[in-house]
């Protein structure tokens, strides 16, 4: 692994401001964004689209979403959102009466509702699961998971405090107790290494307009082989045998293409938001995932260590996601500190009593000494 240099000068960012909220929406960098420029301007002339160019995005950009989490081409589908994949999961996980769907506490939304209907339809409950005094938040979730378990659902850091699931560890239970086994991973996919072969999960979810930098409404799903003969979410064209030929599109066929194709979302020939995707994703690639991790678990521990000198403290290095702090506000913090940061042109969230602070490679030493300079100030006002 290496540590790489800062990579401000691929991305538009001005200098007086300081970014640390990627976790919320990662900036572009201005090659993605020229990339999804000229994509689009292919509708100016789409006289000129010959019928290749529904295809070609595609059939790039597959192989490389699979290289991100170590799997092969034919497993991965294209979908709009977490949501979507989400819900194409669930319509292919039956669950019976009795059996138990496992969620975390305080877990995001998208990946609660879907199993809220799915166990409403099926008779199936949900069980909420959350970590104890001195507990960590993997050793709960590898606890609860027993002969009752259906499903487990569930992130590879969870969003509101980074806290890390070892999902090695939680793939091999669920295999132990026959258990479905759906990863939501749009707040680690990109930054945290991950394969697929290790955990073995059911179906990814992944929403690329975060950590991977790439256009909002553009991500994608890992199906596994023993469910890539499902039903999707839609019926459209582009996913049948044959669908290349335009000539014949008449020819109605109950076949679809090759392995995860037919959960492909509809339209999924987007000219602006592949190419700028795909380039993305070649960004993060050319860095390597390995090295990104590396990077930001030396910068961020000692940004850790930074905001303990102020009384803030986030989970242990080895129980967070190392891209991650999200440090305990002190009751005294003042309700509009975001705000008073943005002021600064400090931009960054908070999710509940927790400051979440998320930078990337991009972030520079003078935008973490502004930072704590400035939250030091509204801290002690």
């Amino acid at each position: 692994m290496t540590t790489l240099p800062n990579q401000r000068h691929l991305f538009d960012i001005p200098e007086d401001v300081a970014y640390f909220n990627t976790a919320t929406m990662g900036p572009m960098t201005k090659a993605s964004v020229e990339a999804g420029q000229k994509g689009l301007a292919r509708k100016l002339h789409p006289w000129t689209i010959p019928d290749t160019e529904f295809f070609a995005d595609t059939e790039r950009l597959r192989p490389l979403l699979a290289e991100l989490i170590g799997a092969d081409t034919d497993g991965i589908a294209f979908s709009p959102s977490a949501s979507y994949a989400l819900a194409t999961a669930a319509r292919n996980l039956p669950l019976s009466k009795g059996q138990e769907i496992l969620l975390l506490e305080d877990q995001f939304p998208s990946n609660v509702y879907t199993w809220r209907e799915l166990a409403k339809h099926t008779g199936a409950s949900i069980r909420t699961i959350g970590a104890q005094d001195g507990e960590t938040l993997s050793d709960a979730l590898l606890a609860a998971i027993g002969p009752e378990t259906g499903l487990v659902a569930c992130a590879h850091v969870r969003w509101t405090d980074g806290a890390l699931i070892d999902l090695t560890a939680i793939g091999k239970r669920c295999r132990q107790v026959g258990a479905a086994l759906v990863l939501d991973l749009t707040q680690s996919c990109g930054v945290l290494p991950f394969d697929v072969k290790d955990v073995q999960p059911d179906f990814v979810a992944v929403t690329a307009y975060k950590w991977l930098l790439a256009p909002y409404a553009t991500g994608f799903l890992y199906v596994a082989p023993q469910h890539r003969n499902g039903v999707p979410l839609e019926q459209n064209w582009i996913t049948r045998q044959g669908s290349s030929n335009f000539a014949r599109l008449i020819d109605y066929t109950d076949h679809y293409g090759p392995g995860a194709q037919r959960f492909d979302m509809g339209e999924r020939s987007n000219f602006a938001l592949l190419p700028a995707f795909e380039s993305a994703v070649r960004t993060v690639l050319d860095w390597g995932v390995s090295n990104i991790h590396e990077t930001l678990s030396a910068r961020n521990a000692a940004l850790a260590d930074q905001l303990a000198s102020l009384g803030l403290h986030c989970l242990p290095q080895a129980e967070r996601g190392a891209h991650y702090l999200c440090p305990l506000l002190p009751e005294n913090a003042p309700d509009d500190l975001t705000a008073r940061l943005k002021e600064a042109s400090i931009f960054i969230s908070r999710r509940g009593d927790r400051l979440r602070i998320t930078p990337h490679l991009f972030t520079t030493d003078s935008d973490i000494e502004r930072f704590i300079a400035e939250l030091a100030h509204h801290l002690a006002a």
